[in-house]
Order: structure tokens, then sequence, then C-alpha cells
């Protein structure tokens, strides 16, 4: 006796939940995913950052009353006109681009030979160490260091107590103090960048500039330096905005005003808003236009 088979066919799939169907469209549509992505750290960049900055750009428009303290809404250019006629402004401008251009050049100059170690001779042991060395005193605080300098360069402090055996004393307090405060800070973020451009410069180019004669120098200059412009601009773009907004330094360590310095005066003891947001446009003009130079020599590949 045989049984008949009463099965119907096979069973139909299951209906896809929503969240299935949405993994598929998006799958289809990769830019789409790549969107929802990236929306939300770029709504948030743009409502944050970009959104303050442009309220920060309409304050500087304001003024405030001289007589009630109010502030006027009205548009006015009386504080880019105040900004740029008053000699001292200038001044404090000037000094703080000339220090942020220093504090770049010295920490390139320092950090080179360094990054140069560790990419083409320090083996994978010692590279390890430098790199955690290096990256060490980022997880401590910026005021710790800061004030770890400021007992360094104290009239009692470390340095003189080491250089006046010799007859010979620290720079104490001052623009030196800074200088030599922000090249300490920033240093690392330009070994990095530097670093990670050397590594990738192929050492036969350096070996064959070797073999046609050339010496350390011209190498250095030739074939070193073009390949890894694009990484030093890269690091020169930590440094120089760093120590071009920073105040905290210049404050604990300098009786210098820097413009950092001002812009928290006029925020804090003259209340004068307008007149800050004003100030604070020339750092981001500079910065703007230290951008655009920085990606037309590839900087931005760099990163």
């Amino acid at each position: 006796m045989t049984t008949q088979d009463t099965s119907l066919g096979p069973l139909p799939a299951p209906p896809a939940s929503p969240g299935r169907r949405l993994a598929a469209a998006l799958h289809r549509h990769p830019r789409v995913r790549l969107a929802g992505l990236l929306a939300a750290p770029l709504g948030w960049m743009v409502v944050a950052y970009l959104g303050s900055l442009l309220l920060f750009f309409i304050t500087s428009f304001w003024t405030v009353d001289s007589f009630t303290g109010n502030l006027v809404t009205e548009p006015s250019l009386d504080n880019y006109v105040e900004i740029f006629t008053t000699e001292v402004y200038r001044t404090i401008a000037i000094r703080t681009v000339v220090m942020a251009a220093l504090v770049t050049v010295t920490t390139i100059a320092i950090a080179f030979p360094i990054a140069f170690y560790m990419a083409k001779m320090a083996s994978t042991r010692t590279r390890g160490i430098l790199v955690v060395s290096i990256l060490l005193p980022l997880w401590s605080g910026y005021l710790v260091k800061v004030y770890a300098w400021r007992l360094i360069l104290s009239a009692d402090g470390v340095l003189n107590g080491v250089l006046g055996p010799f007859g010979l004393r620290g720079p104490g307090f001052g623009e030196v103090a800074v200088w030599l405060v922000e090249t300490y800070l920033w240093l690392p973020y330009m070994i990095i960048p530097l670093y990670a451009g050397l590594e990738r410069v192929p050492g036969s180019l350096i070996e064959a500039s070797s073999d046609l004669g050339a010496r350390t120098w011209p190498t250095f200059r030739r074939v070193i330096v073009p390949l890894v412009l694009p990484a030093i601009v890269a690091g020169s773009i930590f440094t120089f905005s760093l120590t071009l907004g920073d105040y905290i330094t210049p404050t604990l360590v300098s009786n210098t005003r820097f413009m950092g310095n001002v812009i928290y005066d006029f925020l804090g003891v003259a209340g004068n808003q307008p007149l800050a947001a004003a100030y604070a446009m020339v750092p981001v003009v500079i910065m703007i236009v230290y951008l655009l130079v920085a990606r037309r020599l590839g900087a931005f590949e760099a990163l």
C-alpha cells in the first residue's frame, strides 16, 4: 500500500522585517548609506561649529552703547575700524602671527630628525617605544604641563638651579618662555605627520640619490623635503593654529599680550562681546588663508 504525497509545495518565505528591507535598500544605494553615516557628525559640525562662527561673525557688526552698556544690534563697521586703526591691536596681531610662525619653524626643526630616525633607522621595538614616548605627554592635562614649565622657568626653578653654577640664568617669564612652552606643547602634532610622511618615502630614492653622487644636504633638500612637504604643511596646521589661538600659556608664563589674551579681556573684563568677536575674526581669516594655501600644497592628502 502506497502513501500519497499530500504536500502542497514549499512554504512561502516569511515577510521581511522593516530592518531587513531598510538594510537591503541601503545596500543597493551606497551613496545614501554614506550620507546616513555622515549626517550626524556633519550636522553637529554645521550646527555647533559653523553655526557658532556665523553667530560670532554677526555679533562682530554690533556695538555696545557707551552710556547704557546695552548691545546695539544695528549693523556697523565701527569694531573693525577700531581694530585696524588702533596701533596696539595691529602690534598684538603681528606679534601673535610671528610667535605662531616661530613655534612652527622650531617644531619642524626638532621634529624632522626624530621622525626620520623613527621612519628610516629605528628598529620595530625602538620605533614603538618612541611613538609611545611622543604620545604619552598628550595624555596629561594641558594646565599640568604649562604649570610644570612655570615651575621650571621661575626665578628659583630647576633651570636656574642647573645654570646657576655656570654663572648663567634662564629666560624667566616672557616671550621666550612662551616660545619654549608652545614648542614643547605642540611638538607631537608635528612629529606624527612627519613620521607618517617619511615612512611613505621609498628608501630606494634616497639610495639612488647617494649612488648618483649627491651628498646629504642636496638629498635632503631635493629629494626628501619635496616628498614630505605635504606632511610638513599638515603638521604646521596644528602648530600654527594652536599657537595662534592660545591664551592660557601667555597668561601663565608671560605678561606679554597676544590676540587670545585681548579677546579674553574683551569678553570678561571689558564686557565688549562685539569687539571681541570682531578681533576674533582676525585669526579666523588668517587660518582660512593658511588652510587654502595648505590645500594647494597637498597637506590634506597627508592627514
